[in-house]
């Protein structure tokens, strides 16, 4: 199969023309305009430092339908102690950057290279990135972050340096997502804890037709806040 080679327009091959283990396409930029055009798609870019940029759609893909989510009970005790409290949009900045700090198992130093917080930064600055922040005793010690484009919320990164912090703020995202009306949310890589919270892998075919009826959605591009009780 062929890896193609992307320049200056933002235009990607039919994903469905992946390589098996899910590489699409190298090179281009991670301009607004591309990233979004990327997600809209099914794609999404990961690459090393020193790497060019590469780009995905991996087959199958985990994919959680918010009214399909599980909350373990262990998990519903700590959302209902009080112990964390949870904002939106508050540091997007801060979260992105402890998830590139954040070790990763197998892993040698990180995905979330300095160009790829720029980016990032910069589609939350015009309403696309979002993040969730869990906070005790007014220290961040967990959150997550992705991108929204219609109904449709793409989860990017993770991190906590509490126990729980970051399924806590993953739950609280799931809720105020449902509220909301969202359809799916995007998880990429399959990993046991998303399982547990109900996730589902699904062909590619099938998560695109999802993924087209969501994107086509308005897009709440403005800075989000939480309007559920957390």
């Amino acid at each position: 199969m062929t890896i193609y080679r992307l320049f200056e327009k933002p235009v990607f091959p039919d994903p469905e023309e992946a390589e098996p283990d899910g590489l699409l396409a190298v090179g281009g930029d991670l301009s607004p305009k591309r990233l979004l055009t990327a997600y809209a798609n099914g794609i999404f870019p990961w690459y090393a430092e020193g790497s060019p940029i590469l780009w995905w759609s991996t087959n199958p893909r985990l994919v959680l339908l918010p009214d399909q989510f599980h909350l373990p009970r262990s998990l519903r005790r700590v959302l209902n102690s009080g112990r964390f409290t949870f904002t939106m949009d508050a540091d997007f900045s801060a979260v992105i950057r402890a998830c590139a700090r954040a070790p990763r198992p197998d892993q040698d130093g990180t995905w979330i290279v300095d160009d790829m917080v720029r980016a990032y930064v910069g589609l939350h600055e015009l309403g696309y990135a979002h993040s969730v922040e869990t906070w005790l005793d007014g220290e961040l010690v967990g959150g997550l972050y992705g991108v929204s484009i219609g109904s449709a919320f793409f989860g990017e990164s993770m991190f906590y340096s509490m126990p729980d912090a970051s399924k806590a703020a993953f739950a609280v995202l799931v809720e105020q997502l449902t509220r909301w009306g969202f359809s799916m949310i995007d998880c990429q890589q399959t990993t046991r804890h998303l399982l547990r919270f109900g996730a589902v892998e699904m062909l590619r075919f099938r998560f695109l037709a999802l993924l087209r009826e969501a994107v086509a959605r308005p897009t709440m591009d403005h800075r989000w806040s939480l309007d559920c009780a957390r």
